[in-house]
């Protein structure tokens, strides 16, 4: 009895159909779709194999993906500065800049008008969890037309970039130059001027944030407690125990002479 013998492209595997009866005409074709299924179902096995090889791949690409896109600091406001309409001055704003990372992160500020703006602090590092309020110097320049536009456009922008770094460092700015790769954008700040003659929510809460910014700055600006030992007149340390003792000795002195 002859044996018809079919070889599967896809995996090189011998199909037998010794047992079909292939004599009749009527399953013939039957036969023919048999190996075909055989041969769609071992083709799409090899391919589901084939895709489970990396099955890590598009999870790695979206966990990376989150990442790059997780932001290391929290900022109040999140995406504006406002500053005080006083045209012809130098007004402030005040931003609230807090890292939510478990790394102490540096960062940093940069501005499209240098000439016109600065920042105080422009940059630092802050440690897990911890907070700072930072204070932004602009001035306005006055309308050309002399009148009050409060609503008036800027195209001034702050940027905040962000770098993770080890604790017990002291911030420089070449930190971002040196770790391009690992600088973080996050984010863009645009200005927006208010009326500070009207009443508003937006300027209310800027002045609690300029005021606890200039406690911040006073209490920094204060030496700090010395333990030491105390320096009275020209540089004479008084010991207390010495002068517990003097007091003592002098005691001892005084009840001699009046036993004797």
């Amino acid at each position: 009895m002859a044996i018809a013998e079919e070889k599967s492209p896809s995996d090189g595997k011998v199909w037998n159909f010794c047992r079909m009866p292939f004599w009749q005409s009527g399953n013939a074709s039957s036969s023919s779709s048999s190996s075909h299924n055989l041969q769609q179902q071992n083709q799409n096995h090899h391919q589901v194999e084939g895709s489970n090889l990396h099955p890590s791949n598009p999870v790695s690409s979206v966990a990376r993906s989150l990442l790059l896109k997780r932001r290391r600091l929290r900022l109040d406001p999140s995406n504006k500065l406002y500053f005080p309409y006083e045209p012809g001055k130098q007004v402030r704003s005040a931003i609230r800049i807090k890292n939510t990372s478990r790394s102490h992160v540096a960062f940093k500020f940069q501005t499209t008008a240098p000439k016109s703006c600065f920042m105080r602090p422009p940059g630092g590092i802050l440690a897990p969890g911890e907070s700072l309020i930072a204070t932004v110097f602009k001035f306005v320049e006055p309308p050309e037309n002399n009148e009050k536009q409060v609503d008036q456009k800027s195209k001034v922008k702050f940027k905040i970039m962000s770098l993770k770094v080890n604790g017990g460092m002291d911030y420089v700015p070449e930190l971002f130059d040196e770790q391009k790769d690992q600088v973080a954008v996050e984010q863009i700040l645009r200005v927006v001027f208010l009326d500070a003659e009207r009443p508003s929510t937006a300027m209310e809460k800027l002045k609690r944030q300029l005021a606890e910014a200039e406690a911040a700055l006073e209490a920094r600006k204060k030496p700090p407690e010395d333990t030491g030992p105390r320096i009275v007149g020209e540089g004479l340390v008084i010991d207390e125990w010495k002068e517990r003792r003097e007091r003592y000795l002098a005691r001892q002195q005084v009840e001699g002479v009046d036993s004797v």
